[in-house]
This record gives C-alpha cells, sequence and structure tokens, in this order.
C-alpha cells in the first residue's frame, strides 16, 4: 500500500504561531513529547520544520497544532488532495466516510489512490462535507486532469463542442460556461496570431502558445469566477 504523503505543510505559519504564544521550540519540542506521546521530538526538529528542511507527518501535525493551540488547517498550505482536505478541517475519515455513505476502508482506499469513485450522490455529499469549492471539488476528485484537456481541445479547435463536456465535469452555469470558452478561444486564437504578426518564428509560436495552455485551468476558474461575481 502506498504510503500517504505529507501534507503541504506552511513552515512560516507554524513559526509565526508558535511567536505569538511567546514559545519557544524547546517548549513546544516537550508539549509534544509530553501531551501527544512523540518522544523524538527536539528543539532542532521543530526549527527545521519551521524553516522548512523537514516536514512534519500527519501524527506530527496533529500534535504540533495542539500545542500551538490552532486547528492543523492553519499550518497547511492550500490543500491539493482529498485527504489534504479533510485534514486541513480537522475531520475524522470515519466521519467522512458516514458522511457519504461509504464504508471506511472504501473510502481510505480512494484517499490513499487519489481516485474519487463516488457516484453524484456521494460526491455531492463529499463537497458538503468538507465545504469543497467547485475547483477543489474537480481537483479532489481526480477531474483536473480530463478538464485541462478537455479545455486545451476547446481553444484549439472548436469550443462549442466542448461545452457539454466541460459541464459534465465542472457544473458550471451553461451561460457562463458558454461565455469562458468563448473568450478563451478567442484570446488563444488571437495570441497566437499575434505572436505569428510580430515576426514570431515557429519555435516563438510554440512557446507562447505552451505557456497559455499551461495556465489554462487557472485562467479558466478565474474567468468564471469573474463572471459570477
Amino acid at each position: 500500500m502506498r504510503q500517504p504523503s505529507a501534507p503541504p505543510f506552511n513552515a512560516p505559519a507554524a513559526r509565526r504561531l508558535r511567536a505569538a504564544l511567546g514559545m519557544g521550540p524547546e517548549h513546544v519540542a516537550y508539549g509534544m513529547r509530553a501531551s501527544y506521546g512523540l518522544p523524538y521530538v527536539t528543539p532542532d526538529l521543530v526549527i527545521a520544520w519551521e524553516r522548512g528542511s523537514m516536514v512534519p507527518g500527519h501524527p506530527e501535525l496533529t500534535a504540533l497544532a495542539g500545542v500551538l493551540w490552532c486547528s492543523p488547517g492553519e499550518l497547511l498550505s492550500r490543500p491539493q488532495t482529498l485527504r489534504e482536505h479533510r485534514i486541513a478541517r480537522a475531520v475524522a475519515p470515519e466521519d467522512i466516510a458516514h458522511a457519504v455513505d461509504m464504508d471506511l476502508r472504501s473510502y481510505l482506499r480512494m484517499e490513499e489512490s487519489g481516485q474519487w469513485r463516488g457516484n453524484e450522490r456521494q460526491s455531492a455529499a463529499l463537497a458538503r462535507a468538507l465545504d469543497l469549492t467547485l475547483p477543489d471539488f474537480v481537483t479532489v476528485t481526480g477531474r483536473e486532469v480530463k478538464l485541462t484537456e478537455l479545455l486545451h481541445s476547446a481553444v484549439t479547435t472548436r469550443w462549442q463542442a466542448y461545452v457539454r463536456p466541460v459541464a459534465k465535469l465542472a457544473p458550471v452555469d451553461r451561460g457562463v460556461l458558454e461565455d469562458v470558452l468563448r473568450e478563451l478561444h478567442e484570446d488563444y486564437q488571437g495570441h497566437m496570431a499575434a505572436t505569428l504578426s510580430w515576426g514570431g518564428g515557429s519555435k516563438e509560436s510554440s512557446e507562447s502558445g505552451r505557456e497559455f495552455l499551461d495556465r489554462i485551468v487557472a485562467d479558466f476558474w478565474a474567468r468564471v469566477q469573474d463572471a459570477a461575481a
């Protein structure tokens, strides 16, 4: 079984929270040893976490949050995976499994594999239980790779053919989705045409196009958010 990846630890936040409490690394280490049964935690290890040279694992993160009187989420950078979102909200896997009406072992297998296989009802329950935004929901359910492929095709060919496939992955208002796909298509095509008209050769044009496509998912969500505002 694959070992779970370490959570995205926010080292500056850990240092800031410790300083706000007037604690030294030795106080944090003592608290983690005495209250959480982690005898190997030393002041040097705490300093290594705060400098980003080492990353605490899941039990260490929970203990560190307890010593610093904060939630685990306050010690994390932006979560990416299903496991990271759950940990950031300090929710037990048993609670999520119950919320989505799934046995615990099946849910944990999905966390470990990074592949969400719940049905639509379970997916909606997952989004509620973890308070996921739509972009986060698409990411944690493993749909972002497919969304990237569809968006690439939409801007390089006929965007109209991709409204329905994109909507299945990202349930955005159809009118908003059509506007965003049309804008992305026009921007990409205009961008490529401008690169060529400026005298850019095929290499420059290709690199410029790749840069546009590399950021297309983030650009897509930013435009959806602007349209919904």
